[in-house]
């Protein structure tokens, strides 16, 4: 759940919290290489959802609908916890040295998902299967399959299934930056477990960012809000148009209650759709990096650097060494007001615009430089994220008992994550090294990658891990993006 902010709180449509729950692989000091699929064969129609030319006035939506309510599915997730039971100490000055217990229970949440190509890929949020140890998808006919997660991306809370199926219906995907404040929509999924179940609405804003709502991870917003009615269990499921077109995908909520209020958010398909080719070409996310640290042009901005007050951009204020920027020749003071004709008005559209930018692709900056507009072309780096990873260069997964025996280890007090690989040109890499176990993160004891993550903050912390011997403390500075 979202940490409120002051008078409302922001909230993830989960009936469980769910964890991050990875295998660790059997040669530590290796990167599993992820296996990849291929780009799906999505349809797509990027007409504007005005351009039928149909005119009079609709009584049902039914028959548009129809065909979308078919590729929405129902995602089960089981995931198993183990509880730690601590024996008395008094217990153990009369019987003995009598060692913790441990009890495992099973935990269950459900999500939805979207179908977007007839083999079986399916689209759904990162926070519906994150730690879940098995996934089961239901179709509207009842048919049921377990799903494989093709990969995951915790900054745009985006994941991709795999089911072994056939001739499955799918949606037709729309081109989400068409879509217009208000536009009808239908929200598409299985709230509160009730059953399949559409609401309507409009598009009720664009371009939504600064919600907090994947801060924990440095993500990336750039949500469609909606009044569409969203509740928990909608998660991942589907945003469809008037035209029976898929334009998002339902993601979270604001709420002081928990339950829908009319403010929805979806992650545009657009967005989506680009993680998912990265994912299912790369297994990873691979995004473009410009190499520049930028501030919004504000009236006072403006004004210093010689321009009207009501000038938008982001104005360039320094720039990473050997930097596809640098190399290109951006310089400070420089603002940005474009990129490939898309118009750039904060610092978050420039990132956003860049992550979705395919590496190595040559994009055309439109620039002013000392009152002067200029264009300039830069070839894009590569920032590829892993899911697993904890720090910079870093991959973690849980302790399971598999690993306990691969490694000895025999004290059931330790417990946490462990290390499953560090690459050579990770910061850490003098500190922290495969097998070594994190137990704590800034004093708090971890279990699951995605609470480890929480508790990591911006600048110095302190990480107690065990490095087969003994337990030691690591200190790391994290720099946020």
């Amino acid at each position: 759940m979202i940490i409120p902010r002051p008078v409302r709180f922001l909230s993830l449509l989960l009936l469980w919290a769910a964890s991050a729950v990875f295998a660790a692989n059997s040669k530590a000091a290796k990167k599993p290489v992820p296996p990849t699929y291929g780009k799906p064969a999505i349809r797509v129609d990027a007409s504007p959802v005005g351009s039928d030319g149909q005119k009079g006035r609709v009584v049902s939506y039914a028959d548009v609908l129809e065909p979308a309510q078919k590729a929405v599915v129902s995602v089960y997730s089981t995931k198993i916890i183990k509880e730690r039971l601590t024996i008395n100490p008094l217990l153990r000055r009369y019987f003995g040295n009598i060692p913790d217990q441990e009890r495992e229970s099973k935990q269950e949440g459900l999500g939805s998902g979207v179908i977007v190509t007839s083999d079986g890929f399916i689209l759904t949020n990162n926070h519906v299967v994150e730690g879940a140890d098995e996934l089961k998808i239901t179709l509207t006919d009842d048919r049921d399959f377990i799903a494989k997660v093709v990969g995951s991306d915790p900054k745009t809370d985006i994941a991709v299934l795999k089911i072994d199926a056939v001739d499955l219906p799918t949606v037709v995907f729309a081109d989400s930056d068409l879509s217009r404040v208000g536009d009808i929509v239908f929200a598409v999924g299985n709230p509160l477990g009730v059953g399949q179940t559409v609401t309507m609405g409009i598009v009720s804003a664009k371009g939504r960012s600064k919600l907090g709502l994947l801060e924990n991870v440095s993500g990336y917003e750039d949500f469609i809000q909606t009044d569409a009615a969203i509740n928990m269990g909608n998660s991942g499921g589907a945003l469809i148009d008037a035209r029976g077109r898929l334009i998002g995908i339902n993601s979270a909520i604001i709420s002081p209650s928990r339950g829908n209020i009319g403010i929805g958010f979806a992650i545009p398909v657009n967005l989506a759709s680009f993680i998912m080719n990265s994912l299912a070409e790369h297994g990873v996310v691979a995004r473009g990096y410009l190499g520049v640290t930028s501030d919004t042009v504000t009236a006072d901005v403006a004004e210093q650097l010689g321009l009207p007050k009501d000038s938008r951009g982001v104005v360039v204020t320094d720039i990473d060494p050997d930097s596809p920027a640098e190399k290109a020749g951006l310089k400070r003071t420089d603002v940005i007001v474009a990129i490939n004709n898309h118009p750039i008005g904060t610092w978050e559209e420039l990132r956003l615009l860049v992550a979705q930018v395919v590496p190595d692709s040559r994009i055309t900056l439109k620039i002013v430089r000392d009152g002067k507009p200029r264009s300039i072309d830069v070839t894009l780096g590569k920032v590829t994220e892993n899911p697993n990873e904890l720090i910079a260069g870093v991959d973690v997964a849980p302790l399971t008992p598999e690993t306990r025996r691969r490694l000895g280890l025999r004290d059931q007090r330790i417990s946490g994550l462990v290390i499953t690989g560090v690459s050579e040109d990770s910061p850490y890499a003098d500190r922290l090294a495969p097998n070594m176990i994190v137990i704590e993160v800034n004093r708090e004891a971890v279990s699951d990658l995605a609470s480890a993550r929480e508790k990591l903050q911006s600048g110095r912390n302190l990480l107690a891990v065990f490095d087969g011997r003994s337990i030691r403390f690591v200190v790391v500075t994290v720099r946020r993006e």
